[in-house]
Parts: structure tokens; sequence; C-alpha cells
């Protein structure tokens, strides 16, 4: 048993992790994908017979460990994505605020009722998870989970609201995120 396999191991090894590493683009990767497939087969190594073409078999193993290996690449992506955009979003909403800023406010109490009267001009589910992300301080993960609606419809609802709190606040909003720390530091 363990000469056929030892065989196989040494005939295939490197051209197995050369084939992993063309689709995954990394070595460490690549060679952790082949070693885990030659385990499965050493493991199942005496449930082969003659009739199973043992290398098909080895190398659409690879295929799939280095897909399942892409999936988690390209979900870690996305999610990277998700959160880029949110920031880009946050320091958009500063800058078109910094830019527009009337310093002449006449005092705190002024500035936090335009907060709230602005917060109640939004539609009640975009206040809703507006208030939830950044008074609240819960991810957009969480609060889709609690409202039952998905990441995406958070996102959106955030935009929406930033939108509409950039237009009604743009000559306080700089004042207000410094003053009632508005907008938390995620």
């Amino acid at each position: 048993m363990k000469d056929g396999f030892e065989h196989f191991y040494i005939s295939w090894y490197s051209r197995a992790k050369n084939f992993a590493r063309e689709y995954v683009l990394d070595d460490v990767e690549a060679e952790n994908i082949v070693q885990d497939v030659f385990i499965k087969v050493y493991e199942r190594w005496n449930l082969f017979d003659e009739n199973i073409n043992l290398t098909s078999y080895f190398f659409t193993a690879i295929k799939n460990e280095s897909l399942k290996t892409l999936r988690k690449k390209l979900t870690v992506e996305k999610a990277k994505e998700r959160i880029q955009k949110e920031y880009t979003m946050e320091i958009r909403l500063r800058y078109d605020s910094l830019e527009s800023l009337n310093t002449a406010f006449s005092d705190e109490k002024s500035i936090e009722d335009l907060l709230y009267d602005a917060l109640n001009k939004l539609p009640e589910r975009c206040r809703q998870i507006f208030v939830m992300s950044k008074l609240k301080g819960k991810k957009q993960k969480q609060i889709a989970e609690e409202l039952g609606i998905s990441v995406n419809t958070v996102e959106v609802q955030m935009g929406i609201a930033y939108k509409k709190l950039r237009e009604e606040l743009k000559d306080y909003l700089p004042i207000i995120l410094f003053l009632f720390g508005f907008i938390n530091k995620q």
C-alpha cells in the first residue's frame, strides 16, 4: 500500500502544485491544497481499485479545493469593497459638509434641534437603520439580521440617509459631528 502511494506522491506532487498555483496564484495556498488532497487520497488509498482513474480523481479534487479557495477570496474581496464603499461615502459626506460649513451657529441646543429635525425628516425605515448604525454603533450585518432585511438594503438605506442628511445639514454637519460624536468610528 505505502509503496504505491509513495510512488503516486512522488510522481504527481510538483505537477499538482503547479496546477493549483496556476489558479490560486499563491505558492503556499497551492501547497496546502495539494497536501490536503494527498491526505484525502492516502486515507482512501485502500478503497481505490484498478477501475478508478486515480489521476482524474486526484486532479478533480485539486480543482474543487482550488475553487473553494477562490470562492473564499471572492467573498473577502466583496466584504472589503463594501467597507470601502461605506468609508468613501462617509469621507464624501465629511468633505462636502466641511466645504460648505457655516460656523455662525447660535448655540449647542440649536444645533441639536437641527440634527433631530433632520433625522425626523428621514423615511421611518431609513431613520431606524441610520440610528442603529451611527448612534447605536451596530454593524450592517447585525442590523440586517435584527430587521430581517438584506445587508444590501441596509447599504442602500444608509446611502439615502447620508444624501438626505448632507442636503439638510450641509451648513452644520461638521459641527454636529464634532459636538455630538454623531458618526461612530468603526
